[in-house]
Parts: C-alpha cells; sequence; structure tokens
C-alpha cells in the first residue's frame, strides 16, 4: 500500500478497528498489550494503540537475544511518553531458542537484504507463538481485551510467525484459551514497513528512540537484515532517517545489497533509469 502518510495511518486506523469489532469489541472501550520490542514496528504500533484504545500496555520480553539493547530503547520511549511499560525477564529461553543468530552468540549475524538466503539464520524458533502466549497470560490477569503485535507484509517471505495463516490460527486459540476471548490485532499485517514509517511520522513517534539492529551495538550496524530493512522503508517512504549507523553512506550500502539479492547490480539499475 502507497500514498500519503495521512492515509497510510487512516487505513492502519481501519485494520484496527474492523480487527476489534470482529472480536466484539470496541476501540475507545478496550484495554490491552502490545509486544514491544523496541524496534520501530512495535514502537509505532504502540503509538496507535495508545491513541486509539482506552488503555495500552507496553511489554517487553528478555528471551535471551543477542539485541537485548533494543530493551532499553522500549523502556526510554514509554517513559517520554508516559505509557506503562512491563518488562518479563524469560532469558531462560534462549536454550530452547537456539539455532539462531540472535540467541546464539556462536553464530553470526548475517549481512544483507532479507530476501538472501542466508537470513533465515535470524529466525528464532517459536518465538511469537511464545511472546504471544505470555502476553494473552498477561492480558488475561490484568482483565484486559487485546494483545497486538507489529508483523507487517514485508515480514511474511522469511517469517512463518507472521504471515496471515499463523495471525488467523492465534486468533483462533486466543479465543478459546480462556473463559473470556481474547483479541489478537495486527493492524499492520497488509501494510509494508515504508507504510509503518509513514503512519509513525503521522503519529509523531520520536524513531531516534526506536533501535533495530541484530548486532545490538551502541550504534545500528547498518548491514544486518533489519538494518537494511529500516534504511530503505525510510528512503521509501521519502522521510529523513534519523538513525546513527557504524557504516558511512548506508543507503547506498543498503541499495546494493537489495539490488544484489535480485541478481542486479546498482549501477545496472541506474542505467535502467536513464
Amino acid at each position: 500500500m502507497k500514498g500519503s502518510a495521512r492515509w497510510a495511518l487512516v487505513f492502519a486506523q481501519a485494520q484496527l478497528d474492523g480487527q476489534l469489532e470482529d472480536a466484539g469489541m470496541h476501540a475507545r472501550e478496550a484495554r490491552g498489550v502490545i509486544l514491544h520490542s523496541g524496534g520501530l514496528d512495535s514502537s509505532v504500533l504502540l503509538s496507535l494503540l495508545r491513541a486509539r484504545t482506552a488503555e495500552a500496555v507496553s511489554l517487553t520480553v528478555l528471551y535471551g537475544q543477542r539485541h537485548e539493547r533494543e530493551a532499553q530503547y522500549a523502556s526510554t520511549l514509554c517513559l517520554m511518553l508516559g505509557i506503562k511499560h512491563e518488562q518479563i525477564n524469560a532469558s531462560v529461553l534462549a536454550e530452547c531458542m537456539g539455532g539462531s543468530s540472535q540467541t546464539d552468540l556462536a553464530i553470526s549475524v548475517p549481512h544483507g537484504f532479507y530476501a538472501d538466503a542466508s537470513m533465515a539464520q535470524t529466525v528464532v524458533p517459536n518465538r511469537n507463538m511464545t511472546l504471544l502466549s505470555m502476553a494473552i497470560a498477561y492480558c488475561i490477569s490484568q482483565g484486559m481485551d487485546y494483545v497486538a503485535y507489529a508483523a507487517h507484509s514485508g515480514d511474511h517471505p522469511i517469517y512463518p510467525d507472521c504471515r496471515p495463516s499463523f495471525i488467523g490460527a492465534m486468533r483462533n486459540a486466543a479465543a478459546f484459551c480462556h473463559t473470556k476471548p481474547i483479541a489478537v490485532l495486527t493492524p499492520f499485517s497488509d501494510v509494508t514497513k515504508a507504510d509503518v514509517v509513514s503512519i509513525g511520522t503521522e503519529s509523531g513517534v520520536p524513531f531516534s528512540q526506536t533501535y533495530s539492529c541484530y548486532e545490538g551495538g551502541l550504534k545500528h550496524c547498518g548491514e544486518c537484515g533489519t538494518c537494511v530493512e529500516r534504511i530503505l522503508a525510510f528512503h521509501e517512504a521519502g522521510i529523513a532517517d534519523p538513525t546513527e549507523y557504524k557504516i558511512s553512506n548506508p543507503l547506498a550500502n543498503a541499495l546494493r545489497l537489495f539490488y544484489s539479492a535480485q541478481g542486479v547490480t546498482l549501477e545496472q539499475e541506474k542505467g535502467g533509469d536513464q
């Protein structure tokens, strides 16, 4: 979906309202929790739910991830915006979520565009299902109505737990796991990451207070899959990227990696535009 930042926001709001209505809820009366890593997508989602529903609580889970720095950003952003923030230390989960560069320090973080086969190394086994189950439990314990997470259409090729089939299965499970149904909200599931950037811009999200890098360093590396996706999202949205990267000229590098994944060099693409 492409268009103005305002249109992207209106579309996401309509998606959210429709998903709540399907669950028999009204947005202005609904209370719930957002899985908030501290990354760009979940921070924009948190802002949307905060403005649209009766109560939105940020829930950050430490599952032994390499890029635990993102949790610090989640806490800082919530403090800035006056949003309740809960953090659960479940680092022991890394013991049963091995085989990923994000939970096993012996596996190097691959660099490149998400379409590259090596990006499969970043998939954390059953992560979203596990974290959503924890969020649902928190939601039930607090007498809340919904759980939300920031899956978007760009996640579909590499992450099975962001695809519509998985989302539908989790909705069904959440409807029957308790005496009262819990809604699973994914208002970004039909939009791109560039659209998410547009929505965040329209909502006033301070992007400099979000963190996406899989390396987990002080500055974004600018070369891992999520950094490249972040750079290209700002570029596609036509919005200035405030992120500090370790490398010089991160956009040129991201474009080179993107075209390389398509089997085209950046020089060939530029030549085709002439």
